[in-house]
């Protein structure tokens, strides 16, 4: 379970290296033009749709064959893809095939990652007492930062250590090549790893489900519907509120890259410090109660702070940056085990990819996409904010009609 819950820092530091080095990839694939960070944010957006077939062909396999075979091939998968990212062409070297390079490789990581971290906390969530599944689960989406830290500060270390030209020509190499060493690192640890208890028992048993697909589209959607909802908040809050923050700070003059990256280190700092707390807290009060106070104040409180980053000073730059990272880390660790908890073991895996990962693709990937051009056609700050508002207002309800799924709840209650 600890290999489980680690490894997912190499998954996210692989993953989202790219968006906080959007801003030098652009330039070292699609040229100095002003359009240059836009092209690369959509071509993140556009290996973004690759989650979603990614996590459904694992999540079958997984459902079929065990979860720890479908994180051994997702791992392998993105060995190969971040090593050959750092090879890559640039722009001087190849011309405009530089950039589809890229692309086609992101292609490749984004359907690897998709199956990836569902497999993780299904791995999780099957293994832990049922009392401790929020705390847990939520080692996952903690660990999953620690992994964002990582990138961050590789990438501030960086820009910071190379010169502009040298960045350009070879630097930029570097935080890639790190990551395909630490991936297949994480890949040779898992192959130690034992299979998940409760799929283990179900297979003893001849549990296992033909078509886990059909399962979770039948009997098991309106789990699905809930997965869908509940990380579709998560996919926007983490990939606007967090992640999309370096480039939007140097998008509105606030500072410059390197100043933006450390604050982001900080930012992923308290994702991680929010996670195990969240998790707990869901475990003694249920995770249906925890996950409707964050939603009402992701529906408040991100539209005031991203005008006050933008033109408030470094200290209000600093504190709107860890409020968002605090909203997003405890709604994505409370999610780990409630989107979890939506479906059987046999569609376990199945149904996170049909529910989680589709609302991550379109969430997600699109999100900082849309954020910088909403910034560019309205002229203010305050865009990103009313995207993770609305998103927010359009999830409670659903939050107020869902069950309590916690088992300690449960118990209280008398229904286990």
């Amino acid at each position: 379970m600890a290999i489980a819950a680690m490894s997912t820092i190499v998954e996210w530091y692989d993953f989202t290296l790219y968006l906080y080095f959007v801003t030098v990839l652009a330039r070292v694939f699609y040229g100095e033009g002003a359009g240059s960070v836009g092209l690369a944010l959509a071509g993140f957006a556009i290996s973004y749709l690759m989650r979603p077939l990614g996590a459904t062909v694992l999540g079958v396999y997984g459902d079929r064959h065990g979860r720890r075979r479908a994180m051994m091939v997702s791992m392998a998968i993105m060995t190969i893809a971040m090593a050959l990212i750092a090879a890559l062409p640039t722009r001087a070297m190849a011309g405009p095939l530089a950039g589809w390079l890229l692309l086609a490789l992101r292609c490749v990581m984004a359907f690897a990652v998709g199956g990836e971290y569902t497999g993780v906390v299904a791995y999780l969530v099957e293994g832990s007492p049922p009392a401790r599944r929020g705390l847990i689960a939520s080692m996952a989406s903690g660990a999953s930062q620690v992994g964002g830290l990582l990138a961050a500060g590789v990438s501030a270390v960086v820009v910071l250590s190379f010169s502009p030209a040298t960045l350009i020509v070879w630097g930029w190499r570097v935080p890639f090549l790190i990551g395909a060493v630490l991936a297949g690192m994480i890949w040779i640890a898992r192959s130690q790893m034992e299979e998940s208890p409760e799929f283990t028992s179900a297979e003893a048993a001849g549990d296992i489900a033909k078509n886990p697909l059909a399962l979770a589209l039948g009997a098991e959607r309106a789990g699905v519907l809930r997965g869908f909802s509940i990380s579709s908040l998560g996919s926007i809050s983490y990939y606007v509120g967090m992640t999309f923050i370096p480039a939007f700070l140097v998008a509105t003059g606030a500072m410059g890259e390197g100043q933006a990256l450390e604050l982001s280190t900080l930012a992923a700092l308290m994702f991680i410090i929010v996670s195990p707390i969240a998790g707990m807290i869901s475990d003694r009060f249920g995770r249906r109660p925890v996950m409707i106070a964050i939603a009402l104040t992701g529906a408040v409180v991100p539209s005031a702070l991203f005008p006050l980053m933008a033109h408030g000073g470094t200290l209000l730059a600093l504190g709107g940056s860890l409020i968002l990272a605090a909203i997003s880390g405890s709604w994505s660790a409370v999610a780990a085990s409630t989107t979890s908890e939506q479906f059987s073991s046999s569609a376990r895996l199945s149904g996170l990819a049909l529910g989680v990962t589709s609302a991550t693709a379109v969430f997600g990937g699109l999100s900082p996409w849309l954020a910088q051009n909403a910034i560019r056609l309205t002229g203010g700050a305050w865009a990103p904010g009313v995207m993770i508002a609305v998103v927010a207002c359009a999830v409670v309800p659903m939050l107020l009609m869902m069950p309590e799924t916690a088992p300690r709840v449960l118990a209280r209650r008398g229904k286990i």
